[in-house]
């Protein structure tokens, strides 16, 4: 094996990565563009424009690149070192901290904070959740998909259409007829031992 046969293979490697990494950016971007207050071809809308956007982007590069060909230096440049950087061995990264992962929240203390965030009412949209929660420091960054992911993956169902109260049309919302306690909290409750004499 020659000495330039492992630097050919990290700087190919990482190139794959890089590609994945850029497409699965772009991927999550365009999938971003999706409305959860429409339906049906409406909330596909901002994925198709999205979409278009990153072709015309393609497209405004490449006729840059043609008028201009010494930029391919640069770009090659940047794609090599970013390949580079990609095809870290764990010998070469940097050692970093271990992070402790995030803690996965309670379903029952979801629960607890929809009917909170509910009140009297029978339904609550998840706009309003997503807005009482960062009113209490989380959820900084979230969209309402993002609540709903995290929602569905705690077994909690949302609706596409919930009429809530103060609100003139219906949207993605939870409603209450949901949120009856676990098997698990009511077994406990009823097998827990009485206080009274």
């Amino acid at each position: 094996m020659s000495r330039l046969a492992r630097p050919a293979e990290r700087i190919a490697t990482g190139s794959a990565a890089v590609a994945r990494r850029l497409a699965a950016h772009a991927a999550a971007w365009c999938a971003r563009g999706r409305r959860t207050d429409l339906t049906g071809w409406r909330a596909a809308l901002g994925i198709v424009v999205r979409l278009a956007l990153l072709i015309l982007g393609v497209y405004v590069l490449a006729r840059i690149v043609r008028a201009l060909p010494a930029l391919m230096w640069l770009l090659s440049g940047w794609w090599t070192v970013a390949a580079w950087r990609a095809d870290r061995t764990p010998a070469e990264a940097p050692a970093e901290p271990a992070a402790e992962a995030p803690a996965v929240p309670d379903r029952e203390a979801v629960r607890a904070l929809l009917l909170e965030a509910m009140g009297d009412a029978d339904a609550v949209h998840l706009r309003t959740v997503l807005a009482h929660l960062q009113e209490q420091g989380h959820g900084e960054g979230w969209d309402v998909a993002d609540l709903r992911a995290r929602l569905e993956a705690l077994s909690i169902p949302t609706h596409p259409k919930v009429k809530a109260p103060g609100s003139k049309s219906p949207t993605r919302g939870v409603r209450r007829a949901d949120l009856a306690p676990s098997p698990a909290a009511t077994v406990e409750a009823s097998t827990a031992p009485s206080t009274a004499a």
